[in-house]
């Protein structure tokens, strides 16, 4: 059968916390690749691609730009080396209320796809969701390796997912679940679904002012969640 729908999610806030691996890996990654760190304490991950956290930060730490493209693949690759020592035995990786039900109930429907549509890129994305047991589910992705502008990723899923079930997808067809303004912006920007969650670091009432078509407080009530969901 081929799917009705498509939902995308984020990782991080969204499916899981990894407690401040993911940060405390990249500035493990910077000092190696760069020789500095930039304001990685004070700067604002939430929403944005590996890739252009890496750039903000050794923009404002005085590297320059032609340096930063150059090694790029060297800082991503310690990266994943550091984040996977981050993570360790999965101990430190929680998923969030109600994800794990949701994603296998949805995943059951003979009539629905999942997929991830983060900033993450590959690697790290599946170094935080391993130790949860639910990458498995999610059988397409857009990460942000693929491109370090997230309004681009909704086109990469769709190719993907074309090429997965021989069909086209529309954009109408994408329902992109995140939980900060920027996963709103994207699905707006190509007219998917916008789904935000308020189980990262923005609130439901900031979230619900973006303007998305559902905003959750939590995915703890499965049953609630998935009737909204496919409705």
């Amino acid at each position: 059968m081929l799917p009705s729908r498509v939902f995308l999610f984020d990782v991080d806030g969204t499916l899981i916390t990894a407690r401040g691996a993911g940060r405390s890996a990249l500035g493990r990654a910077l000092e190696e690749t760069f020789g500095a760190r930039g304001p990685i304490e004070t700067y604002d991950f939430r929403g944005k691609t590996d890739p252009r956290i890496i750039r903000d930060l050794m923009l404002a730490a005085g590297v320059a730009a032609a340096r930063i493209r150059a090694l790029m693949p060297a800082c991503l690759a310690a990266y994943a080396v550091a984040l996977a020592e981050a993570v360790g035995d999965g101990s430190r990786v929680e998923t969030l209320p109600g994800v794990a039900e949701l994603v296998r109930a949805l995943g059951a429907r003979g009539d629905l796809l999942l997929g991830l549509l983060t900033g993450n890129v590959e690697t790290g994305a599946r170094l935080k969701l391993g130790p949860t047991g639910l990458w498995p589910y999610f059988r397409v992705g857009a990460y942000g390796s693929d491109d370090p502008d997230r309004t681009r990723l909704p086109a990469i899923a769709a190719a993907r997912v074309e090429r997965l079930t021989g069909a086209p997808v529309s954009m109408a067809q994408l329902t992109i679940i995140g939980d900060t303004p920027l996963d709103v912006e994207c699905a707006r920007a190509c007219g998917a679904v916008a789904v935000a969650v308020a189980t990262g670091q923005h609130g439901f009432d900031e979230l619900r002012a973006c303007g998305p078509d559902l905003v959750f407080r939590d995915f703890g009530d499965v049953p609630a969640a998935v009737a909204r969901l496919v409705c």
